[in-house]
């Protein structure tokens, strides 16, 4: 069957001026810090967040292009004109943003003060905000219609907003919840499967009440509608006591308990965390040994010798939700604000062509990244219901509570036990829990792992230090009022987000390295909040923005939230998601989207379906003809608009002469 197509075409001072600020920072940049001071204070759901980013900049993004001959809009599409086309992009860019923002946290934890900030920033730009009207040709309307495209068309996206995101009643936990306070966590019927926990107070790592009893997070995210997706990434089954891989499932949780014996910075030693000795991994491992020069300046990277506890410590807590608990998807929002700032960046796309202005700069990167962290909190959730998987707290103790699996003639044996290793994971004797030895205390018969203790009475002031401690009891470098997220375990989140974000990063800023072939962030002596640390200012350092991405990862094993199982795939993922959304970004930045039109026509019982791409605002219309000619087309349709991704129309008159089909688009 013949099928053819026809071708058309860092924190700002968020009151100063419009005058002022336009030699500061970008109108797209002063509303992605809104966005950002918003989560901060919102409850921490990285996927509701990821798709407020990814609404926002998409609606920023619009009003931008309806000002540029060449750049397709994403959600709404119309050609816009102005005598003064910057001034009407900061008008369009701002309305977009502000009704955006304004419906997504009007009724979020701290909304009223979200929705004052708002208001005080169109106030001091100028900008009336009584009226949404979609009418006439202002810049105004235009920002209008691009908010309000997204607002009234997305509400059936899957997400649920309507519903405060909450799961669909599908899903519920089939382990009972595990009772912190108590020992172990009884013997499991479904050791591989999360675990929800149970707490006498529980916060959000932002300091918000949480519920005591944990509900799975975002259960139904894997059915979003993505940016770039076109099906879910299946990394197939991650490893399983007591059934396939069943000793990488217990190899991975030594190592999350070795990973906790190094927390204390009396005992630890010292790392180089240099570009000279860490990072350069292949994708999904931390086979990496560094780089022997510094591409920018041909010269080797300098040691960075730390205590090794600090480091653990320090990028458990800096990865954990941000910073200033903006999530993993904010997180890599103020990384790519920083990377934006840096003077040794020179702002081309991919590296090439004309440097763009900041605000060109600003709302094309923005549709990138976030579309991409948007697609990876569904990616990584679409996995995570799929298995339902274990986290550490769940299987470290309840592998300690079935016994030991490496001494069938020992005492506590079972073969799905926890294996011994010498140092690290022993039984407990009635000799060694003698006052002065070193299980002193430990009751006998027992597992003990030697592991950080546990959140100290006086975290300002205090360490928790590592020791010998009953593993039922075991508990992750975290707040002992939060301990694990309120979802599955594999894959992790921190992984997919961050290397979807590192890809992106590289893609448009056409190079791997951070300007100058270094990033770094400094965390001051003191300024860790489990517990004091650390001892000395630490400065991480990373060569790339894969390093970065592959350290966000491993912090999960220091801080005892996932194991290995869960971090490799989620990188993988985040790869996958995160080529994917720039290429699809590209398209549409370059305009290039529209070369990739075509229809598909397919037999049915009821004649032929034909099916084609859509881009919102332009208008199509359905033709045949017994020829190729393109004399001989005839309209079956009459041309209409779609919202939606792609559109289809069903040809159930099918005669002789209707054997060639073409859908021909309009601009709008």
């Amino acid at each position: 069957m013949f099928c053819s197509s026809r071708l058309f075409l860092g924190s700002i001072a968020c009151w100063l001026p419009w005058s002022e600020l336009a030699a500061q920072d970008s109108v797209a940049r002063v509303w992605n810090e809104l966005c950002l001071k918003a989560i901060r204070r919102d409850f921490p759901a990285p996927t509701v967040h990821a798709r407020n980013l990814y609404h926002c900049s998409a609606a920023m993004y619009d009003a931008w292009a309806a000002y540029d001959e060449t750049a397709v809009g994403l959600f709404h599409n119309e050609r816009a004109s102005s005598g003064d086309i910057e001034t009407a992009r900061h008008e369009a860019v701002s309305y977009a943003a502000y009704w955006i923002l304004r419906s997504r946290y009007l009724n979020a934890v701290g909304g009223a003060q979200t929705i004052s900030e708002l208001t005080a920033q169109m106030n001091a730009f100028g900008y009336a905000v009584g009226s949404g009207s979609v009418e006439g040709t202002s810049p105004q309307a235009v920002g209008n219609r691009c908010a309000f495209s997204i607002i009234e068309n997305q509400f059936n996206d899957g997400s649920n907003q309507l519903n405060d995101y909450q799961g669909l009643g599908d899903y519920a936990p089939v382990n009972r919840p595990l009772i912190l306070q108590n020992l172990g966590t009884g013997i499991l019927a479904f050791p591989n499967r999360w675990q929800p926990l149970a707490f006498d107070v529980a916060f959000t790592q932002n300091g918000l009440i949480a519920t005591q009893v944990q509900t799975f997070i975002g259960s139904h995210w894997g059915q979003v509608k993505t940016f770039s997706l076109p099906e879910p990434i299946d990394p197939g089954p991650p490893p399983f006591l007591g059934a396939i891989g069943d000793d990488e499932f217990k190899k991975n949780n030594i190592e999350v308990i070795s990973y906790s014996s190094l927390l204390d910075p009396q005992s630890s030693g010292e790392i180089d965390i240099s570009p000279r000795s860490q990072g350069n991994n292949s994708l999904g491992t931390n086979d990496g040994e560094g780089y022997e020069l510094n591409p920018f300046t041909q010269e080797p990277y300098q040691k960075n010798v730390v205590n090794l506890a600090d480091y653990g410590r320090v990028i458990a807590e800096f990865w954990a939700d941000g910073p200033s608990s903006e999530t993993p998807p904010g997180h890599w929002n103020v990384i790519a604000n920083q990377v934006s700032d840096d003077p040794r960046l020179t702002k081309q796309f991919r590296g090439q062509g004309r440097v763009l202005s900041d605000l060109e700069w600003d709302v094309k990167l923005s549709l990138a990244l976030n579309g991409a962290l948007h697609d990876a909190a569904i990616a990584a959730w679409w996995v995570k219901r799929r298995y339902d998987y274990v986290r550490p707290i769940t299987s470290i103790r309840h592998l300690a509570t079935l016994g030991q699996s490496s001494d069938p003639n020992g005492p506590r044996y079972h073969p799905q036990g926890i294996p011994l290793v010498e140092g690290l994971v022993e039984m407990v004797t009635l000799e060694s829990s003698q006052a002065g030895n070193r299980h002193e205390g430990l009751l006998p018969d027992t597992v003990a792992i030697y592991a950080w203790k546990g959140e100290p009475d006086d975290p300002a002031t205090e360490i928790g230090q590592v020791g010998w401690i009953d593993a039922r009891t075991w508990l992750p470098y975290q707040r002992d009022t939060f301990v694990t997220p309120a979802f599955a375990g594999y894959v992790s989140g921190h992984s997919a987000f961050s290397r979807a974000a590192a890809e992106v990063l590289t893609a448009f800023t056409g190079n791997a390295f951070f300007p100058g072939g270094l990033g770094s962030q400094t965390i001051n002596a003191g300024d860790l909040e489990f517990e004091y640390g650390p001892s000395t200012n630490i400065e991480l350092q990373w060569a790339t923005y894969y390093d970065a991405a592959d350290q966000a990862g491993i912090s999960r094993l220091y801080g005892g939230i996932h194991v290995a199982a869960d971090d490799g795939p989620g990188r993988e993922i985040g790869s996958k998601v995160g080529l994917n959304a720039f290429r699809k970004a590209e398209a549409y930045l370059t305009g290039s989207v529209l070369d990739q039109f075509a229809c598909e026509v397919n037999p049915s019982i009821h004649g032929f379906e034909i099916t084609w791409p859509c881009i919102p605002g332009y208008h199509y219309r359905v033709e045949a003809a017994p020829s190729p000619n393109p004399d001989d087309f005839v309209a079956l349709s009459s041309s209409v608009s779609y919202q939606e991704t792609t559109a289809s129309f069903l040809d159930s008159t099918v005669n002789e002469k209707r054997r060639f089909y073409r859908v021909v688009r309009s601009a709008p």
